[in-house]
């Protein structure tokens, strides 16, 4: 095929064209970044159980707490009582520990820590297979008992909760009131309620029932648009048909 001998001819772009076209250029940048915000992300989601649970009052019980609702039990919430040989004395203990290898409650000052809400339940806290929550020694004829523990007579504390999830760590916590009456051998327990974070490693605040993002819709950036015109190379560039 013969080519053509003739000079080519070339075209100038006038200066509004070029205004134009980057006008163009900026509307499909924000166009991409309208769809990145409606992009969906992973984030943390509380699941929260409400509950009424009397644990313990005299003698030995135990509650076996399912944090995660998979039909097996994460930690045991137990009432023990621990007699002398022969009888005259006794002492009565709430202990809360782990049911399986990793599983694990805060410790502070030697007890099960009783969390304040709003606390960060998270990596770096002293974790450990089981804490005395609280106890009330006694003997008999004795008009007093001596209860120790931060959870002695306190109402909406949580105890701080490590457990494993298929093999990865999750953070909880559990709430509840200790009633330790006076001048009686008595302590009684009630669980009101649990939650866990379903992100692996993500802490949890005590006593929150929802993640920050639970519920939320994600919002779409603004475009400004105006009133449809012929399509041209820049709206095509829009994806205009």
């Amino acid at each position: 095929m013969k080519r053509s001998t003739q000079p080519r001819t070339t075209f100038g772009l006038s200066k509004s064209f070029h205004q134009q076209l980057n006008k163009y250029a900026l509307a499909a940048s924000a166009a991409g970044v309208g769809m990145l915000a409606l992009s969906p992300s992973t984030e943390a989601k509380v699941v929260y159980t409400s509950t009424l649970v009397v644990i313990s009052q005299y003698g030995t019980h135990l509650y076996d707490l399912d944090l995660n609702h998979d039909g097996r039990t994460d930690f045991v919430l137990q009432s023990k009582e621990y007699l002398t040989s022969d009888q005259s004395a006794g002492t009565q203990k709430m202990i809360a520990s782990g049911a399986v290898k990793g599983n694990s409650v805060e410790i502070s000052h030697g007890f099960a820590a009783a969390v304040r809400k709003g606390k960060v339940v998270g990596p770096h806290h002293n974790f450990q297979s089981r804490g005395v929550m609280a106890s009330d020694f006694g003997s008999a004829g004795a008009s007093t008992s001596i209860k120790r523990g931060p959870w002695v007579n306190v109402n909406n504390r949580y105890l701080a909760l490590k457990f494993k999830i298929k093999g990865e760590t999750h953070y909880g916590w559990a709430r509840l009131r200790v009633v330790a009456k006076a001048g009686t051998f008595f302590l009684q327990t009630t669980l009101t309620g649990y939650a866990y974070e379903t992100i692996p490693n993500k802490s949890i605040i005590a006593g929150a029932t929802k993640g920050p993002d639970d519920g939320a819709q994600p919002v779409p950036a603004s475009i400004k648009t105006r009133t449809p015109k012929p399509a041209t190379l820049g709206t095509l560039a829009l994806g205009a048909p």
